[in-house]
């Protein structure tokens, strides 16, 4: 049993599940329009949240919630399924893809075996659509990858009910129908409005702009406050979080920015334009970042690298990136 899926690669997971179920339905969207419309585009450094005993920096919102603001926004109608039993999550699986259903999922990194092993940690957000099964083992398409993969019932089975910060316990999702027509222009509108107002709204420190300026204030005092050896670890996970994790490389910088120059077009504002170009040169700079924060990590920069010269450029990125989503959330749209 295989059903015709076509599978896509995708810089990050859940903007090319996304993107793929929604290409299965007859929908065609981008990833960055994926990602544009469900408003993916964030920034968080959360204390209260460790991966390898670690504060978290996401760059990204939390995981499962871009799907859901795309097929809303859509007017598509979903299904989320969350499992205490994995038999039981098995069989709801099995019953799907009998029913010619692509079911995309949540799974754990770590022991996925057809991932490079330098790519393998505790990350237990991953998206991937299974779409078919032959005997014991299920078609995967997971974004990142090139080919399709597939994995052994118990494969499956173990990446699914994951251990970690947050577990993805079985959790599914699918599509359940879609609507004649949509309105691609309000969606557009409505994303590009949510993101606005999470960068530059939320009173808390730690979230948006001021997410960034609290990063860089936390970070300048890493090395007298964590002593060097966790500092440097506590450096290289950002580094991971910025550039490895599907980003599309600056933590999803040039992915917002392709989206907006793609709105440009759709919704006839030169003005988005513009802000695309002022995006990119954004991503540079996280660009840079990541460059003289990976030579500090690996003790290549001679000494020239200080978490204060790297604690100003975030503070840098963080004015550009306040200025380009006060002036999004000022745009009139017709």
């Amino acid at each position: 049993m295989k059903i015709d899926f076509k599978h896509r690669q995708a810089a990050h997971c859940e903007n090319g599940v996304t993107a793929n179920l929604l290409r299965y339905y007859g929908i065609e969207l981008s990833e960055p329009m994926a990602f544009g419309i469900g408003s993916g585009f964030f920034f968080s450094h959360m204390l209260f949240l460790k991966v390898n005993g670690m504060a978290v920096t996401s760059f990204r919102v939390w995981p499962g919630v871009i799907f859901k603001r795309v097929t809303k926004r859509l007017g598509i109608s979903i299904k989320y399924r969350k499992f205490r039993d994995p038999d039981k999550a098995m069989q709801a699986l099995d019953s799907l893809l009998e029913k010619g259903i692509p079911v995309g999922m949540i799974v754990g990194v770590f022991h996925l075996p057809y991932f490079p092993k330098e790519y393998r940690f505790h990350f237990t957000a991953h998206n991937i659509t299974v779409f078919g099964k032959e005997g014991d083992s299920y078609y995967v398409s997971d974004p990142v990858m090139e080919n399709v993969e597939t994995l052994t019932g118990d494969e499956l089975r173990k990446v699914r009910f994951a251990k970690g910060t947050v577990p993805p316990r079985g959790k599914m999702y699918y599509i359940t129908s879609v609507p004649d027509k949509f309105d691609l222009k309000l969606a557009i509108i409505k994303g590009i409005r949510k993101t606005a107002d999470d960068m530059i709204n939320i009173p808390l420190p730690m979230f948006g702009v001021k997410g960034i300026r609290y990063l860089a204030g936390k970070m300048r005092k890493w090395p007298s406050k964590l002593g060097i050896k966790s500092a440097v670890m506590n450096l290289g996970q950002v580094i991971r979080m910025l550039e490895e994790i599907g980003t599309g490389g600056a933590g999803f910088r040039f992915i917002y920015a392709a989206f907006l120059q793609e709105s440009a077009g759709i919704l006839q504002m030169p003005e988005l334009d513009k802000l695309s170009t002022e995006m990119t040169e954004a991503g540079d700079k996280w660009r840079e970042f990541a460059w003289q924060a990976s030579r500090c990590f690996k003790n290549r920069d001679n000494g020239e690298v200080t978490y204060d010269m790297l604690a100003d450029i975030l503070m840098d990125i963080s004015e550009r990136e306040e200025k380009i989503f006060r002036q999004l959330s000022k745009l009139r749209f017709e």
